[in-house]
C-alpha cells in the first residue's frame, strides 16, 4: 500500500508494508508560481487547476509515474476531483471518497461517475436526499471510518481533565479545518447559563468587545479531546467529519453549528444530522441570552443518545477493507469464458 499526502508527519505508526510518499501541496503557493496566467478561465470540470504552478506539475508527475510503475489495483481519492480524473485518464480504477455538500457540479460529477465505487466515512442514514439510488448502490457507507471512536467512561474522563463529578460542563469544540468559533457569543452563552462550567478546546477567534465571564475556560489544542467530549453534559461543535464521529460515538447532547467550507460541506452535513435526529442544529452561534437559553433547551430536550450511537459501525475499517478487496477482485478477475454462438444448425 502506498499513501500520497502533502504531509508525512500526521500519521501514527504504520505497518511495514505501507509507504508514504510526500507530494507538493496542490493548494499552497511557494513563490515559484507564474502570476501571468490567471486570466485563463478554469473549466467547470476542474476545481483547483491554476496555470504555471510547478508544484502541481511535480505532484501529477509523481502520481503518473507511480501509476505506470506500480500498476495499482485501485486508487482511493480523498478530496481532489482532479486526481480522481487523473486516475481515470491514466487507466487506473479509482474509488472516490463521498462528501457532503453541494457537489452536483461538473467536476464532482466527473469524479463520481468515473469511479469504480464510492466510499462514505459515515452512516447511510446521513446520506443527502439528493443522492439517488444509483449513487447509493455504488457506495460503501462506514460510520466511524478513520476515527478512534472508543469512548472513555464519563467519571474517568472527568477525573483526567479536572472536572468535578457534580459540575455541569458545556464543551465548545473547534476542529482544525477552520478559524474556530468567536469569543463573544461564547461569552453570551456562558452568562446565560452561569452555573455551568464552559470549556473550549481548539481555536477561538478573539473579540475585543467580548465581556467574558469567569465560568469560561479556554484550553486551546489538547491531546485528549475524547476525554473532554465524554466528560461533557452538552457539546457545541461544528460538523467536520472527525468531530461528528467522535460526538456521535459518545452519545452526548450536541448543538451543531456548521462552519464555512467549500461547497457548503458542513451545512449539508448539518442538514443530514438534523434529519437523522442526532443533533440540534443552528446556522450560527446564538447572538443573545434568550437565543442561547432556547438552543440549549432544545438540544437537551431532543437528545437521542441511542440514535447517535447507532450512526457508528462496530468495525468500520473492516467493513471498508472487505468492500475494497471485493471491488478490486471484481475489477481484475477475468470474466468466465462463455461458449461462442454458432451459426451451424443443431440437431434437436
Amino acid at each position: 500500500m502506498t499513501i500520497f499526502c502533502a504531509r508525512d508527519d500526521i500519521f501514527p505508526a504504520l505497518p511495514p508494508q505501507v509507504d508514504i510518499v510526500r507530494l507538493p501541496s496542490l493548494f499552497e503557493a511557494t513563490g515559484d508560481e507564474a502570476t501571468t496566467m490567471d486570466w485563463v478561465p478554469t473549466p467547470q470540470t476542474l476545481h483547483c487547476a491554476p496555470l504555471g504552478w510547478p508544484g502541481i506539475r511535480r505532484a501529477m508527475a509523481v502520481l503518473a509515474g507511480w501509476f505506470d510503475s506500480a500498476d495499482p489495483a485501485l486508487m482511493i481519492c480523498d478530496v481532489s476531483a482532479e486526481i480522481a480524473q487523473l486516475s481515470r485518464i491514466c487507466s487506473v480504477p479509482h474509488v472516490k471518497v463521498l462528501q457532503h455538500g453541494d457537489r452536483g457540479d461538473a467536476g464532482h460529477r466527473a469524479a463520481y461517475e468515473g469511479a469504480a465505487g464510492l466510499l462514505a466515512p459515515f452512516h447511510a442514514d446521513l446520506a443527502q436526499p439528493d443522492w439517488d439510488a444509483a449513487l447509493r448502490a455504488r457506495t460503501c457507507f462506514a460510520g466511524g471510518l478513520g476515527v478512534d471512536v472508543r469512548v472513555p467512561e464519563r467519571e474517568v474522563a472527568r477525573q483526567r481533565i479536572g472536572i468535578g463529578a457534580d459540575e455541569e460542563m458545556i464543551l465548545v469544540l473547534s476542529g482544525g479545518g477552520g478559524d474556530g468559533f468567536a469569543q463573544a457569543p461564547i461569552g453570551v452563552g456562558a452568562r446565560a447559563r452561569p452555573a455551568a462550567r464552559w470549556i473550549t478546546i481548539g481555536k477561538v477567534q478573539r473579540d475585543w468587545h467580548a465581556t467574558e465571564p469567569a465560568n469560561v475556560e479556554h484550553r486551546g489544542w489538547v491531546d485528549d479531546a475524547a476525554d473532554h467530549i465524554a466528560a461533557a453534559d452538552l457539546v457545541i461543535a461544528s460538523t467536520g467529519n472527525t468531530t461528528c464521529q467522535q460526538i456521535l460515538a459518545s452519545g452526548r447532547p450536541w448543538l451543531a453549528v456548521p462552519e464555512w467550507r467549500y461547497f457548503d460541506e458542513q451545512h449539508r452535513k448539518a442538514d443530514a444530522l438534523a434529519a437523522a435526529g442526532v443533533a440540534t442544529v443552528r446556522p450560527h452561534l446564538p447572538s443573545s441570552a434568550h437565543g442561547w437559553i432556547a438552543a440549549l433547551a432544545d438540544t437537551l430536550r431532543d437528545h437521542r443518545p441511542d440514535r447517535q450511537r447507532a450512526m457508528i459501525d462496530d468495525t468500520p475499517a473492516d467493513r471498508a477493507a472487505l468492500w475494497l478487496e471485493a471491488l478490486a477482485d471484481r475489477l481484475w478477475t477475468p470474466l468466465a469464458a462463455t461458449p461462442s454462438l454458432s451459426l451451424e444448425p443443431r440437431i434437436l
